[in-house]
């Protein structure tokens, strides 16, 4: 028999106290979780991991973690990814034994290559079962999910005595916080999580054990103020991984009035009306920002938070890749690709800057107040052509009312008609490629920041990369700020994919919106098959009404043809309304895509 939480009454009358029951293993590890303030633990459920969801529902009903049910666990895995991003804290997912293991795999893979934290929690059956042909028995002696995660993960074990669990987990969660950071995984069996806890209640405090470190190479910040101080012609490049530390990096830039260019990761922490930002560099990029590069009198680029891949380095470009580059990093695996750097500053980039900024205030203070004039001056001139690249849309005949709507115009309208607390995620293949160069949303402050840590008005993802990221990353990211509203810019192949995520934004009362970019093909394939003059094959979809869909799956929706369509929308309604919406937008199938960089690297490594 179950109890609610009001007394109930003996047999003399008298009220009979509420017993808690005894602390289990999955009891323990809820406890943590509640321990670290996590909200939700994403996932779908299953019988090797029911323990976790008993654990989860005496923990909701006392306001700690609760269960937020995906459609399908690599759904789960994007949506704790999206919550990390958007708060900084750690996301938890959990799945099942077996294929719930398996299908979980794409997402903290993704989440494995671009360092997002998480921690990954799956079942098995029993030990007694294992190597009898349990139902989906997945351990050494079945299909080993240990083993397949070992090669995405930061750190991975299977928990197979109660008492290894706390010493596990507190190894697993420093792994997951410390550089490189990234998914953990614990694999526990069903009677572990059955199994009474060794202690009566969490026995040591993770939130000081997880406190971020602040170390750095004073040495190397004494030789880079330096530099800094006397170069002529810098140029910054911020990447991704400066979010906590954005407000610092551009104090510094502003200080010695440093002009700068985003990786495609990095630009949704600027505000792109800054009057010393010069674009975005790598894939999708501007050209202005290859120009700023490439000019010859630059003397030093400093390149802060990126991992120097494929598309943070405009396919490796030489323009970045020299002997100008100073790298600051806390990461040695993305300072290990920069050996022709002339300086790598190792730390956590947060307490590099503020001590950056300490030294180069004190010089400014001592030096005339005209030493910098030139650089100002040159800035000011860059400025308007800058300007002039964010916002004139690329020429040609005007478009007829009843003309299918341009990507490159859609980009435009999205940022100025949604408001500035929106967070906009753009999905793998052409939607990402058509944000990073042409959107550019309102901003309630010329200098609003972001202070997550992998965070920004765009998030996108730059390593792994796989199809209907976007749409589980939105729910995660607007349960993480229900404050405002999410925009997801994923395409028609991507909603195939992964669309049924969208039922969990019905379920949770999401705003999020769904901006469908419907061209009846995998669009990246087809641009890209064009482009470089191969067959033209296997990337048309089936004409698909998405608006009809959505409907059925309890959201809002609204068929975009023209701009004229999309004008018309109270955007303002949409954004107050507590569900989704999913706009189908039937955009011009031949507009050629800003995806030159992938192009020339997949002709040149042929």
């Amino acid at each position: 028999m179950r109890f609610n939480n009001s007394l109930a009454s003996t047999d003399a009358g008298w009220p009979e106290p509420q017993v808690s029951p005894p602390l289990n293993i999955a009891g323990l590890l809820i406890a943590y979780l509640e321990q670290l303030g996590v909200e939700q633990v994403f996932g779908v459920p299953g019988g090797a991991i029911e323990p976790i969801y008993n654990a989860l529902a005496q923990s909701s009903r006392r306001g700690g973690p609760r269960p937020v049910v995906a459609r399908h666990e690599a759904g789960a895995a994007f949506m704790a990814d999206g919550y990390t991003r958007e708060t900084g804290a750690l996301g938890v997912v959990c799945a099942t034994s077996g294929p719930g293991a398996t299908n979980l795999i794409t997402g903290v893979a993704c989440a494995y290559d671009n360092g997002i934290p998480m921690l990954v929690i799956t079942g098995q059956p029993a030990l007694p079962g294992f190597g009898r042909r349990a139902l989906q028995e997945s351990s050494c002696t079945g299909i080993n999910t240990v083993g397949m995660f070992r090669h995405c993960t930061q750190y991975n074990s299977l928990v197979s005595h109660p008492q290894q669990l706390e010493a596990k987990l507190i190894a697993a969660l420093m792994r997951a916080t410390r550089t490189p950071r990234g998914p953990v995984h614990l694999s526990i069996p069903l009677d572990i999580l059955n199994s009474p806890a060794t202690v009566a209640a969490p026995s040591y405090d993770l939130r000081t054990l997880l406190k971020p470190s602040s170390m750095l190479d004073q040495q190397a910040v004494d030789s880079l103020s330096l530099m800094l101080r006397d170069a002529r012609n810098p140029v910054l490049l911020i990447g991704g991984w400066c979010g906590e530390a954005i407000a610092s990096i551009l104090r510094v830039a502003e200080l010695r009035q440093v002009p700068f260019v985003t990786t495609p990761d990095g630009k949704g922490l600027v505000d792109p009306r800054h009057p010393l930002y010069r674009g975005v560099f790598g894939f999708a990029g501007h050209a202005s920002a290859e120009a700023a590069l490439r000019d010859r009198s630059v003397d030093l680029i400093l390149a802060v938070g990126t991992s120097m891949n494929e598309w943070t380095s405009s396919g490796w470009s030489d323009s970045l890749l020299n002997t100008r580059l100073v790298h600051v990093d806390e990461s040695d695996d993305h300072l290990a690709r920069t050996p022709m750097a002339k300086l790598h500053v190792s730390g956590r980039i947060l307490t590099v800057f503020e001590k950056l900024f300490a030294q180069l205030d004190t010089v400014a203070t001592t030096t005339s107040p005209d030493a910098d004039v030139a650089t100002v001056t040159a800035t000011t001139t860059v400025t308007a052509c800058h300007e002039a690249l964010l916002f004139t849309l690329p020429a040609g005949p005007a478009q007829p009312p009843d003309a299918k709507v341009k990507p490159s115009q859609l980009m435009h309208d999205l940022g100025r008609l949604f408001p500035a607390t929106t967070r906009y995620l753009a999905d793998a293949g052409n939607s990402v490629a058509w944000a990073v160069h042409h959107l550019a949303p309102q901003f309630a402050h010329p200098d609003e920041r972001s202070t997550s840590s992998h965070g920004g008005w765009l998030r996108t993802t730059m390593d792994f990369a796989p199809m209907g990221w976007a749409i589980g990353g939105a729910v995660g990211t607007a349960l993480g700020n229900p404050d405002g509203p999410v925009v997801c810019i994923t395409g028609d192949g991507s909603l195939m994919m992964n669309g049924q995520e969208l039922s969990v934004a019905v379920a949770e009362g999401l705003t999020v919106i769904f901006v469908v970019l419907n061209d009846a093909a995998l669009g990246m394939v087809k641009h890209g098959q064009r482009l470089a003059g191969a067959e033209q094959i296997a990337f048309a979809l089936p004409p698909t009404d998405f608006a009809m869909l959505a409907r059925a799956l309890g959201a809002e929706a609204h068929t975009i043809r023209t701009a004229a369509d999309l004008n018309a929308l109270d955007i303002d309604a949409i954004c107050a309304r507590k569900g989704p919406t999913l706009l189908d937008v039937f955009i011009d199938p031949e507009e050629v895509p800003p995806i030159s960089v992938r192009m020339r690297v997949l002709g040149t490594l042929l």
